[in-house]
């Protein structure tokens, strides 16, 4: 299909869009054929501690693997939702988790990185049933996901909970993260971190260390919800500071939510978004 033919067909998925989930439309339009999924995997007691995996169907021995976590102001977000996320990783021969978590107003800060560290340990220790390698065990997430895998990463008290440490990842990925965001004006966000009494140590920027495992850090220029600039800016020149491997990148054409949405193939001409998370777990030397 040619590149003109292509941006017709998004213009009429957008369309679409406009009367039916976007999430739902682009799971629609994912294909089935490039991977298995294991579903509702428990890594803990509660019934939003499951994961799902998806695996490619035509994986290398001792593939990578990569845990997302998903969106949505840590008050909503479904894994099933992320079924593109997997499958598009896993059209590359990557192995993917995607894990639910509990949200507000069930749980505030911390809380939910607590259940996002228990599902990464969980990998670690089952991930090789699958066909996994977990020694290349890379975090990634979207927004307020990316925010949990930056923590994750950056933070050492969250694994080190689940006897585990950052040293541990071979990487992790940020897509749209706030990662430096006091004080905070998003009402939605406002009571998940005790709004006014919001505490310092939940900033991802202020856990930056030379020790922290290299990092990809993908941003919308045009992003209004969460700024590039602090954020995904003033992350990078921290970690470059303090020494850490980092690459980023900014793109044009996506806002803060096609940011994560052109991974799916039907979008895939607005950003290189695949392409860089697929070099970066290919690239990324082994510490």
């Amino acid at each position: 299909m040619s590149k003109k033919l292509m941006q017709a067909f998004t213009l009429v998925i957008a369309a679409f869009l406009a009367a039916c989930s976007p999430i739902k439309v682009l799971n629609a339009l994912t294909p089935s054929s490039t991977f298995t999924k294991t579903s509702a995997i428990a890594y803990g007691a509660d019934p939003r501690q499951t994961l799902d995996i998806y695996r490619p169907v035509s994986a290398s021995p001792n593939a990578p693997v990569v845990v997302f976590f998903y969106g949505g102001s840590w008050n909503s977000g479904a894994k099933e939702d992320y079924g593109f996320v997997g499958e598009a990783l896993a059209s590359r021969g990557i192995v993917v988790v995607i894990a639910d978590y509990r949200l507000y107003p069930q749980v505030r800060y911390p809380l939910f990185l607590q259940d996002n560290a228990q599902a990464v340990a969980w990998t670690y220790q089952h991930i090789a049933e699958y066909g996994a390698d977990p020694k290349q065990l890379y975090l990634m997430g979207h927004s307020s996901g990316a925010y949990n895998a930056s923590m994750l990463a950056l933070d050492a008290r969250w694994l080190g909970e689940v006897n585990m440490s950052p040293s541990m990842l071979k990487g992790w990925i940020g897509l749209a993260g706030p990662y430096d965001f006091l004080p905070i004006e998003n009402r939605d966000v406002q009571p998940v971190f005790f709004f006014p009494d919001s505490p310092p140590d939940s900033q991802p920027i202020n856990h930056v260390s030379h020790d922290a495992p290299p990092s990809l850090l993908i941003a919308s220029v045009s992003d209004t919800l969460v700024n590039p600039t602090r954020n995904t800016g003033g992350l990078a020149k921290k970690l470059r500071a303090a020494g850490v491997p980092v690459q980023a990148f900014y793109f044009t054409k996506t806002n803060h939510a096609t940011l994560v949405a052109s991974i799916a193939k039907p979008l895939r001409w607005l950003a290189p978004v695949l392409d860089r998370v697929t070099g970066f777990v290919r690239s990324t030397p082994t510490p």
